[in-house]
């Protein structure tokens, strides 16, 4: 395991100047033009979510969700930019046509300008045994707020940005809890969960991925929010082998977070992860970890993915899913999420 301090040499600070952002929003430019329904829908949505996002101080968040039929797409605003999601139906057709993209195009031209960036992406149905690669060398790295939060996004290297914005309410709820609390964050990603938990005043918070690029990036988000990593560690690890090692310490935690991905298969591993077999494993040890009266809370994006309770006689299982899809996600579907508390016990008279 690598624990990582300001003084490592790998945090790059992503090469960026940094001085106190401001929300700053386009404007809609091309007036009152009803020719596009594709046009008009996201200039509705963009409109009513411009309004949600400067009272919150966000501005990153989904403009159109594949509200439109003929247009199987979403787009994600991050701060005057634009990222296109074409959900390709198979694996041999796995780019938009071209007449998608014309329409696309223009209606973001017409309303926003033909200067503004936007990027695409194909979402395919991989093979259990692909790995999702890096896409790309620009490391054009920009800052984002969500809630106040600063976050580093790109939105050119590779497949995801650096943060999921379908997580923006569970962030929300697990900060809520961890104030003065102790927060495990497993497959941490960009340490989104613990920037949160950290800023609204967390004990400690640990943050565990196996990925040099994503602890790096982790470690440029809590510098990035001038949050110290004295009491906010950061371990490059097997979520599964550290589980293992730190059942054997006696620590525990009183929240914890697991958001890991459908499946993965890294050379850094011995075996494929693959959420349907291994979740039971990786909640019941992780709940070993977890203090009386804490809560673990844990997500999938995996559509097939079924959920046993059975396995977890000993603790409320509540499905939280329809408390964590933000406003501006159509589908209801974009994850599932679950609390998981201990059963307190009756003491006996």
């Amino acid at each position: 395991m690598v624990k990582y301090s300001f003084n490592s040499d790998k945090t790059s600070f992503r090469g960026i100047n940094h001085k106190e952002l401001s929300l700053n929003f386009l404007n809609i430019i091309d007036g009152e033009d009803k020719t596009s329904l594709l046009k008009n829908c996201i200039r509705n949505n963009y409109r009513h979510l411009r309004k949600w996002a400067k009272r919150t101080q966000t501005n990153c968040f989904r403009v159109y969700d594949k509200d439109i039929k003929e247009f199987p797409i979403a787009i994600d605003y991050y701060d005057g930019r634009f990222c296109i999601h074409f959900f390709a139906s198979t694996r041999e057709m796995p780019d938009p046509s071209q007449e998608l993209q014309d329409e696309t195009e223009q209606a973001l031209n017409s309303l926003f300008g033909e200067d503004v960036t936007r990027v695409w992406r194909s979402r395919i149905k991989r093979l259990k045994t692909q790995q999702y690669e890096k896409i790309g060398q620009d490391q054009q790295y920009f800052v984002v707020q969500e809630h106040g939060v600063k976050f580093y996004v790109n939105l050119n290297d590779y497949l995801d940005t650096g943060l999921f914005l379908d997580h923006r309410l569970t962030r929300q709820m697990v900060a809520g809890l961890c104030k003065g609390k102790n927060l495990l964050n497993l497959f941490a990603y960009t340490g989104s969960f613990s920037v949160h938990a950290a800023i609204q005043g967390a004990k400690s918070t640990k943050s565990v991925d196996m990925s040099n690029t994503y602890t790096d990036w982790s470690v440029d988000n809590f510098k990035l929010n001038g949050l110290s990593l004295d009491n906010n560690e950061i371990l490059r690890a097997d979520c599964l082998k550290f589980l293992e090692q730190e059942m054997l310490t006696g620590t525990r935690y009183d929240v914890i977070v697991i958001d890991p991905p459908t499946v993965s298969r890294s050379k850094k591993m011995d075996e494929m992860f693959d959420i349907q077999k291994d979740y039971v494993d990786i909640l019941l040890q992780s709940l070993e970890l977890l203090s009386p009266e804490g809560s673990l809370l844990f997500s999938t994006n995996s559509r097939r993915f079924v959920f046993d309770q059975d396995h977890f006689f000993d603790y409320k299982v509540e499905d939280i899913s329809s408390q964590t899809i933000p406003l501006d996600f159509r589908s209801r579907k974009i994850h599932r999420c679950w609390k998981i508390t201990p059963v307190q016990k009756m003491a006996l008279k």
